[in-house]
């Protein structure tokens, strides 16, 4: 079986540009993807804030730029889940399917998928109604009525998003307050489609098939209102994708990887990086230096540990 130098596991751009900054150094890697590379950023409409695009990107476009890119300097793209890893030791070996992978280093970069409000009917009408993805089911409410849940960066700017084809939204935000950047919520105050609903929280999602109405709750006073809405958009927040990672690297509170600024988990020659990691801002530029710091520290463990890598 051949042994990659460096194996990742998850494509977004924090994997992604592990990859580029190791190939370039001439190491053997691999990214393993359990669907298609880009992670969250690929279903991001439009970034803004991605130094060197003046006018913003479509989210698709800036991964699909750099997935090629790091593909020019011989990232081999590897298609799978992990279903089981084994850190301890020099060399790590990864089981996905009825495939096996070995590397003398590991790079996480697994990210993370959208928390759920775990109100009734949430579940029930996912699909119907609820959504997690404006980009992805933002034309199907073209003239509707809807509520959004979430008032932090990214929940105020995927609601600005909708803004081009809803009549209305209703954000609900659990705190007194909104967490976004400034820009974002003067954008979102000045847009006359946004009523806002600050310290209050979603008691049920209601609908027969789809969703019809949302009621939601005043957290001081406990008085609750139904709305007649016709979709419900849900941004709270993220779980990292460590599931099979318990027990394996040290994990924080909330299941994100413990690393060092090095990238460093509690394993030697495994890094994490990106949004799976535990840290306290989370963008693309972040992620894409965290995939940078990882690669290095590899290439300075294989030298360490490998003799030169040989």
């Amino acid at each position: 079986m051949s042994v990659y130098d460096v194996l990742i596991i998850g494509g977004g751009p924090a994997g992604i540009t592990a990859g580029l900054y190791a190939g370039r150094a001439e190491l053997k890697v691999g990214m393993l993807e359990r669907l298609m590379p880009g992670g969250e950023v690929a279903s991001t409409e439009w970034v803004e804030n991605y130094p060197g695009f003046d006018e913003g990107i479509a989210g698709a476009e800036l991964m699909t730029r750099m997935e090629k890119q790091a593909k020019k300097f011989n990232l081999e793209i590897l298609s799978g889940a992990v279903d089981d890893i084994e850190l301890e030791g020099k060399i790590k070996t990864v089981h996905s399917g009825n495939q096996t992978f070995q590397a003398k280093t590991i790079i996480i970069a697994t990210g993370s998928d959208p928390r759920k409000l775990g109100a009734p009917g949430e579940k029930e009408l996912k699909g119907r109604g609820v959504s997690y993805c404006a980009t992805c089911d933002g034309p199907f409410f073209k003239d509707k009525d809807i509520m959004v849940v979430g008032g932090g960066s990214s929940g105020v700017q995927e609601s600005l998003y909708l803004t081009r084809f809803v009549r209305s939204i209703k954000l609900v935000e659990f705190m007194d307050h909104l967490n976004a950047e400034k820009i974002l919520q003067k954008r979102a105050r000045e847009n006359p489609k946004f009523s806002f609903f600050l310290n209050h929280r979603v008691v049920e999602i209601k609908g027969d098939q789809k969703v019809q109405s949302v009621v939601v709750e005043e957290r001081e006073s406990k008085q609750q209102k139904e709305f007649e809405v016709e979709g419900i958009f849900i941004w709270i927040g993220f779980n990292p994708n460590t599931e099979f990672l318990k027990g394996k690297v040290a994990l924080d509170q909330w299941n994100f990887i413990v690393a060092d600024e090095k990238m460093q988990t509690s394993i030697p020659g495994v890094f994490a990086v990106g949004d799976v990691r535990s840290k306290t801002v989370r963008q693309i530029t972040t992620a894409v230096a965290d995939g940078t710091i990882a690669a290095i520290s590899a290439f300075e463990h294989i030298e360490k540990q490998f003799d030169g890598g040989e």
